[in-house]
């Protein structure tokens, strides 16, 4: 900790910020909806005075756009507001997160005794948290005046952070355990194992399940669709998409309840990638494919591919959930091996509970439908 002080790598610094704010304008861009969780963060934040309050959700329900809206809505105003995404290339490392994080608030807050970034900065929670103290000290010596009267730090996609660079034992990206008063946390990530979040924390803690509001995710996917179906993109749409897609919002489809999916859908649409309403039921838009794909190698990425895959097609034929002890059977199987490849990809399932049993299925349809085709193609050439 006593190593030669050195000034932020003022380039790299300014290259992420802007980064990010792309990312801002891009995700929060015809945002609708969502006020359910905007009420339960603000009452987070009126309720304690530190804490992380932590956004869970499947891929594509949303979670980027949130965290984006709430920066831009949010920034600034009584917060002070800095937003990081480790979903971007080379911004999962503990390195880069620390150095950039540590760098907007000493840009942020120049008053700060700790003005420069030590050699050793990203060794450990040990600067983030000096700095973290300071403002806190900071804050509530101005308390009453117009000044922020909390720092906020927005972390999206926590599931993307590369653990394994880190000690065991640490807390991912070395978040803090503790928090002094007035810094809080607002983080998004997919769904996890309890046992295995990466977080030990002593603090106010809150974590709010996408995967619990149902009615409300479904009824900002509908206002969505109807908003974006009126505005002057789908004008010039051939009106038999038109008609189907007007009646897939009538009818509350469960094959529209994906923010990302609904999204790309109706971009392919307006840029003519169908041609016929037919199409869309067999075939994705090359954004969605491609996150498919990558889907696909994340959940292989094990040591027994085969009986991943096996495992894998259990699920891609099941439109209805299906527990441990049915996999197990239906492979002839051990439950053990079942379940522990299931808890590796968490992030990609949904869990039910039958009967008092947990049953699993994969996040979406579109998913599953992508994995169908997939798996029956790769079948084939063997």
């Amino acid at each position: 900790m006593n190593s030669t002080p050195r000034p932020p790598t003022v380039n790299n610094y300014l290259e992420t910020q802007q980064q990010f704010t792309e990312v801002i304008n891009t995700k929060s861009a015809n945002f609708i909806g969502r006020d359910f969780v905007f009420t339960a963060i603000n009452s987070f934040l009126h309720r304690y005075n530190r804490g992380y309050f932590t956004i869970i959700g499947s891929p594509g329900s949303g979670k980027s756009a949130m965290l984006a809206k709430y920066v831009q809505e949010n920034s600034p105003k009584n917060y002070q507001v800095i937003y990081y995404n480790a979903e971007l290339e080379g911004k999962n490392h503990v390195e880069e997160f620390l150095t950039y994080i540590c760098c907007q608030i000493i840009a942020k807050f120049p008053n700060l005794s700790l003005a420069n970034l030590p050699d050793n900065a990203a060794e450990g929670s040990w600067f983030l948290s000096l700095l973290l103290q300071q403002i806190s000290d900071y804050l509530k010596s101005n308390q009453g005046s117009q000044t922020y009267q909390k720092l906020i730090i927005v972390i999206d996609g926590l599931n993307c952070i590369k653990r394994n660079l880190q000690p065991a034992g640490t807390n991912i990206f070395y978040l803090p355990r503790y928090l002094p008063q007035g810094v809080y946390f607002l983080l998004s990530r997919r769904p996890f194992v309890t046992t295995n979040s990466g977080l030990l924390i002593e603090a106010p803690m809150q974590s709010l399940n996408l995967a619990d509001y149902p009615e409300e995710n479904k009824q900002d996917i509908q206002t969505y669709m109807q908003t974006t179906l009126n505005s002057q993109n789908f004008f010039r749409v051939l009106a038999d998409f038109n008609f189907w897609l007007k009646h897939k919002v009538k009818e509350k489809t469960n094959d529209f309840n994906n923010f990302k999916y609904v999204s790309a859908i109706l971009t392919a649409i307006s840029e003519n990638f169908y041609t016929q309403p037919e199409q869309i039921e067999i075939s994705l838009p090359p954004e969605l494919a491609t996150d498919c794909q990558q889907h696909l190698e994340k959940i292989l990425d094990v040591e027994n591919q085969d009986f991943a895959v096996e495992v894998l097609q259990c699920l891609a034929q099941q439109t209805q959930p299906i527990s441990v002890t049915e996999i197990a059977n239906l492979l002839d199987a051990d439950e053990f091996d079942v379940e522990e490849i299931l808890e590796n990809w968490f992030e990609f399932l949904q869990v039910e509970i039958i009967n008092q049993i947990k049953a699993y299925k994969l996040y979406d349809q579109y998913f599953r439908q992508w994995l169908r085709e997939f798996l029956k193609t790769r079948r084939s050439k063997m």
